[in-house]
């Protein structure tokens, strides 16, 4: 009995933490000839674009790191406003990688500011046009994590089911499932809490603290 109220407690730690810190139809030869030319310039074309915006983006990811070492949380200025419109229109003409990272970074410049809601609409947008990209699923899990900041729990839960669900593999799935128990929790849905702990001893047998938590969790479910 002592031993499960000190593996209740450590899970309870350990929930707390997570708590908080929270991807030319060939008809004639001639037709096919031609067709080929010009497959090979489109993606001669596609591969030069592709270069031209990831360098770009680096190029404004650096900015936006030299400009965050400067300042405070919450802190803002003409210099942040403009680089936060101007990651948005470039991910707004650009598409996949490259799109997809203008969009992370300026939510990530609202998270730092504490612009829940922007912050949460800019992720999405880097889920949408990063859904072919490894960006996917990592968009979807911080938009589900500004949306548990704006107490809007069960869109959260909706979100992590969907990054744990994306056809792009996410190292951070077994966190999200464990969230979506935790957030089940504090909406006392008890029983949709445990099978979602459960979730993560079915899925995720071989990493043992997940497992220990998991398992704490419903421990503490169930003796509730």
């Amino acid at each position: 009995m002592q031993n499960e109220k000190e593996k209740m407690s450590t899970g309870d730690k350990v929930n707390d933490f997570i708590q908080k810190n929270r991807t030319g139809i060939f008809v004639t030869m001639g037709i096919l000839v031609i067709g080929f030319i010009g497959v090979i310039a489109y993606f001669a074309v596609s591969d030069h674009v592709n270069k031209k915006a990831i360098a770009a983006i680096e190029e404004l990811n650096q900015r936006f790191l030299d400009l965050y070492e400067q300042i405070e949380v919450g802190e803002t200025s003409d210099e942040i406003e403009g680089l936060i419109a101007e990651l948005k229109e470039f991910g707004h003409n650009n598409g996949g990688f490259s799109g997809s990272k203008a969009f992370s970074l300026a939510a990530q410049a609202y998270m730092f500011r504490e612009e829940w809601a922007l912050a949460e609409e800019a992720w999405l947008e880097s889920a949408r046009i990063g859904a072919k990209t490894y960006l996917g699923p990592i968009a979807l899990y911080q938009a589900a994590a500004v949306s548990e900041e704006q107490e809007k729990y069960e869109e959260a839960i909706d979100l992590y089911r969907q990054c744990i669900s994306h056809k792009f593999d996410f190292p951070a799935a077994p966190r999200a499932q464990l969230a979506i128990g935790r957030l089940y929790e504090k909406i006392e849905d008890f029983p949709a809490a445990a099978e979602a702990y459960r979730e993560v001893l079915i899925k995720w047998p071989d990493i043992d603290v997940l497992q220990n938590l998991a398992r704490s969790r419903i421990i503490a479910i169930e003796v509730r």
